[in-house]
């Protein structure tokens, strides 16, 4: 090993000095993130969660839109583990054109370059796939918005009562109010008019 490492050039020592620190850090953050300890795969969002007294959580997930998540592209292009990608691409690519296709230096170079450009922006689109896939799942409480439901306790004209309602293909229970100013008893159906508050719901009789 030693004997190879001095046969290449200078150029080349960097390529693979490049390769070698690039693919060890590279391979250690994934193995990091399949065990849940990289903190890339964190989800950005913001939670707001009802703690009733029937013990139903409910969340109201504002969570990072599509804009939000095409403007944090540009940070995931520059996280730790695109780095990593960038010379792991960069080392292999740049010692394979300059050994086995022997490309001159610049060449070399250059397509080390769109290697490792390429690989931080593949890296980031995956992350924000990801990131695009969890936050699919996440209850996002306007998808209630139009929907049918029941009283589950009684609506008074003046207070809050709480509704039954089938949010994401799955039944919760949330505070609720009476868009009429009307009572509205146990039992009775009713749809959802508006969110207030974060997580209120206001309703009327169907």
């Amino acid at each position: 090993m030693t004997a190879f490492f001095e046969s290449l050039n200078g150029i080349e020592k960097t390529f693979l000095l490049c390769a070698v620190i690039g693919s060890t850090l590279f391979l250690i953050r994934t193995v990091l993130f399949f065990v849940g300890g990289d903190a890339d795969s964190d989800i950005d969002g913001d939670f707001d969660a009802d703690i009733d007294i029937d013990g139903d959580i409910d969340f109201d997930g504002d969570v990072s839109d599509m804009g939000h998540l095409d403007s944090a592209a540009s940070f995931h292009i520059f996280s730790l583990h695109g780095i990593t990608g960038f010379f792991m691409m960069f080392g292999l690519v740049g010692l394979a054109m300059s050994l086995q296709s022997k490309f001159s230096p610049l060449v070399a170079v250059g397509g080390g370059l769109i290697a490792g450009v390429f690989t931080m922006w593949l890296v980031a689109k995956i992350f924000m796939s990801m990131k695009r896939l969890q936050s699919d799942g996440t209850l996002n409480l306007k998808n209630a918005i139009g929907k049918d439901g029941t009283v589950y306790l009684t609506i008074s004209a003046d207070g809050i009562g709480k509704v039954q309602v089938i949010v994401q293909e799955s039944l919760k229970v949330f505070n609720a109010v009476s868009a009429k100013k009307e009572e509205i008893k146990t039992g009775e159906n009713i749809k959802v008019i508006k969110i207030i508050s974060g997580n209120i719901f206001v309703v009327e009789k169907v």
